[in-house]
Formats: structure tokens, sequence, C-alpha cells
């Protein structure tokens, strides 16, 4: 009777630890491995909003020199229905700057050591609106890359994914084989540069869940 009750509490715990693991598993699979996803996280103390100006945005030339620089990423994040605004979502950015190169400071630590000081994060409200102000990054020095924008999304109930990165209709590196290749993560991420207001401006509306794996 004994060891009946050892085999039976062991049973117990093995299927509780399955239980527990699977349902952890489910969770981070959603939209599959994701390297430097949890880069999202390190906003720190900084209170997030809807808007957010990325470091450097400010330096950029007066005139015509900086209003072919300068960039605005606007649009709606919606839910996977495609019409409902999706709110408490946070959006994370990083980019290269116009040499092409993730630039780190000094004193960086945690995923900015790769991603680079060049990084944003907003979070949506019930309109679902975001926007960023940043400018246009340069194409990696070796050319294999066109120009992009990294993006990351944390919904409240989901683990952190990534989608399509901000891609520019007008760059000669995005050739229609690359096109192809896209896995369009939450819509395309393919944006028409236009001159509006002085800045050149993106808009791009996001679903959520779509191409994304596992997510229900």
């Amino acid at each position: 009777m004994k060891y009946q009750k050892v085999i039976l509490a062991v049973l117990f715990c093995s299927i509780f630890s399955v239980i527990s693991c699977h349902g952890q598993n489910t969770n981070q699979i959603v939209g599959g491995p994701c390297q430097g996803c949890e880069a999202l996280f390190e906003y720190g103390s900084k209170k997030l909003t809807t808007v957010d100006t990325l470091p450097d945005f400010a330096n950029l030339p007066a005139g015509e020199a900086g209003a072919k620089l300068k960039l605005k990423l606007t649009g709606t994040v919606f839910k996977k229905d495609g019409k409902t605004p999706a709110k408490n979502v946070i959006l994370y950015i990083y980019h290269t700057n116009r040499q092409g190169i993730y630039a780190a400071k000094s004193n960086a630590k945690g995923w900015a050591k790769r991603h680079g000081y060049l990084r944003g994060w907003v979070k949506t409200d019930e309109t679902g609106r975001y926007t960023f102000y940043t400018f246009r990054p340069g194409a990696y020095p070796n050319r294999a890359e066109s120009e992009h924008i990294h993006l990351t999304v944390k919904e409240p109930s989901k683990n952190e994914y990534y989608m399509d990165s901000f891609a520019f209709d007008d760059d000669p590196l995005l050739t229609i084989e690359k096109r192809k290749r896209l896995e369009k993560r939450g819509g395309s991420g393919i944006v028409k540069p236009t001159l509006e207001n002085g800045i050149i401006t993106c808009k791009r509306d996001i679903i959520l869940g779509a191409h994304i794996p596992n997510y229900e």
C-alpha cells in the first residue's frame, strides 16, 4: 500500500509537470523562435505612449537634406479580424545608422550591444494607433540586405514575437526575389515613402496574428 501511494504520487507529479510544461511551451512557440525578441522589455522606467522619437532624429540636418532622411512610421494595430483596434500592444523597433551599422554606445547593456542605440518603443491605446519618428536607415555595408527596420510586438496575453521588418518600396535593393521571400507576418511590411509636411511618411497597418505560427 505504501509503495502504491509513492507510485501514484510520482505519476501525479509527472502528469502535472507535463501539463505545466505544455502550457508554457504553447505560449512560447507563438510566432516561433525569435532571437533577441526579449529586447522589447528593455525600455526600463520609460513611460510608453503611442508616440516615440528615436535618438538622433533631432540632430538631422535642416532643410531639404534633412527632409530626405526624416522618417515618420505610423499606422494602426488591429486584432486578428483586421478591423478592431488593438490596445496595450507594445511595439519595439531598431535599425542601423546611415552607414548600415547597428551602432552601440560604449556603455551599452543587454541587447543594446547588438541592436545598437537606435531603438524605440510605443504602446497603443484604444485607437490602436502608433507613431515613430526616426530617420531612414542605411543598407548593410555589404549591400546584402535592403534598408529595413526591425519590428517586435508584445500583446497582453501572448509572448513577444517578430513581425516583417519595415522595408521601403523604392529601395533598389528590395528586388522581386526578395519580395517573394517575405513572410508577411502581421501583413506586408513594405511601405511607400511619401513626403508629407516636410517629412517622409510611411503608413503601415499591422494585423496581429496574420501569418504568425501557432497563433490563436
